[in-house]
């Protein structure tokens, strides 16, 4: 039997070898399908079990999957639309591609799986952990993203019309403005005209 597993193991990775060599390692290409079963099955593993049980604590109310919707608009939405489709240019960038949330494969998660992926991330993707490193400071407003997502497939034109209001202005393709990127290459930023108010703060300024 563990002849057979080594065999196994040292044709995939023959395989991956040849693959590489043959087709590169961009981003751009589609997973193959035992890419795919992998990344799926390693995501289900990753979630402890305790984790994976867990029921939404937080009731299924309109104002809760409406706080949902604008976090998602605010956070979310850059890579998976507002529409959950994950048809932008950052999410078809990644590797693998943004899912469409609406389908089964997220739709047949637990509860507690969906929170412990947005809270913890994903390793080896682009989905980021989303919550404070200790403690619960942040439980409550990513379990009102689990009931958004769960709204996923009844979600309305005009909710999605809703969305596009709170999406960060100036981040919808996640390029920084002028100004931030000379702040960031330690410029100074244009001074403002006399007597105009101070610019207002990003609406990314918060940490979650």
């Amino acid at each position: 039997m563990k002849k057979l597993f080594l065999l196994v193991l040292l044709a995939l990775a023959g395989f991956g070898w040849w693959y590489v060599r043959v087709h590169g390692f961009s981003a751009r290409a589609e997973p193959l399908p035992v890419e795919k079963l992998v990344a799926e099955r390693l995501r289900h593993l990753s979630v402890p079990a305790a984790e994976r049980d867990l029921k939404n604590p937080l009731p299924l109310t309109d104002a809760n999957v409406a706080e949902g919707r604008a976090h998602f608009a605010d956070h979310c939405a850059v890579c998976h639309g507002n529409d959950g489709r994950g048809e932008t240019e950052m999410g078809q960038g990644l590797y693998p591609k943004a899912p469409d949330m609406r389908d089964h494969d997220t739709q047949e998660m637990t509860d507690g799986e969906i929170f412990y992926i947005i809270k913890n991330g994903v390793r080896f993707t682009g989905m980021p952990a989303w919550g404070a490193t200790e403690g619960h400071a942040d439980d409550e407003d990513n379990w009102k993203l689990v009931h958004f997502i769960r709204h996923l497939p009844k979600q309305t034109p005009q909710e999605i019309q809703e969305m596009e209001a709170l999406n960060p202005k100036g981040h919808e393709h996640g390029e920084s403005s002028e100004d931030e990127e000379k702040f960031l290459r330690g410029e100074d930023a244009p001074a403002a005209a006399p007597g105009s108010p101070s610019p207002a703060p990003s609406a990314h300024t918060h940490t979650h």
